[in-house]
């Protein structure tokens, strides 16, 4: 049984999941509004969220902009799409019951996420540092990918704890066979 304190933690904690995937849906559609702008009315770029310009990069190669911004914008994306997976599991999990393949596919999912997200935000960074070797001058890229090494870390911690959450699904469902 869980007591007050636990629940109202974990209500707080649905509460914040919440908050930070509406904020990583505003800052993806943010993200996406920019770009599409940067292609058709590139001018009003500086008016628009993070003022991520990028013309420059888009007159020199447009290549290397259509890449750099397919980084910016998965990323951008897979948090909003690990925050949600994170949502609906709070939401849909029984914590009276926890141990269910629900959850831990979920969990499983979630190590996923971070993981893809950590490497593709590491494959990124070491592009645009090979990028600024060439002249390419990115302007403010690296907040989008700063976290990287913490993303591959808490992706491989996650994934750790999903197996043995699996393993322990599997104890709990041989044991309701056996009674």
């Amino acid at each position: 049984m869980m007591s007050k304190t636990n629940n109202f933690v974990f209500w707080g904690l649905y509460i914040v999941a919440w908050l930070i995937f509406v904020g990583l849906c505003i800052e993806a559609g943010g993200l996406l509004v920019n770009f599409f702008f940067s292609l058709y009315n590139p001018e009003f770029v500086q008016n628009l969220y993070q003022k991520l310009d990028l013309t420059e990069m888009y007159n020199d190669s447009r290549l290397t902009f259509f890449g750099v911004y397919s980084f910016i914008l998965i990323i951008s994306i897979l948090k909003a799409c690990l925050f949600y997976t994170v949502i609906k599991l709070m939401h849909t999990m029984d914590l009276s019951k926890p141990f269910s393949n629900f959850v831990a596919t979920q969990i499983l999912q979630i190590s996923y996420f971070t993981l893809s997200i950590g490497i593709l935000s590491h494959i990124a960074r070491q592009l645009v540092e090979n990028l600024m070797h060439h002249g390419f001058v990115p302007d403010n890229l690296n907040q989008f990918w700063a976290d990287s090494q913490a993303f591959i870390l808490m992706g491989a911690v996650i994934y750790i704890i999903a197996t043995i959450f699996k393993k322990g699904v599997d104890i709990q469902n041989e044991n309701d066979l056996t009674v």
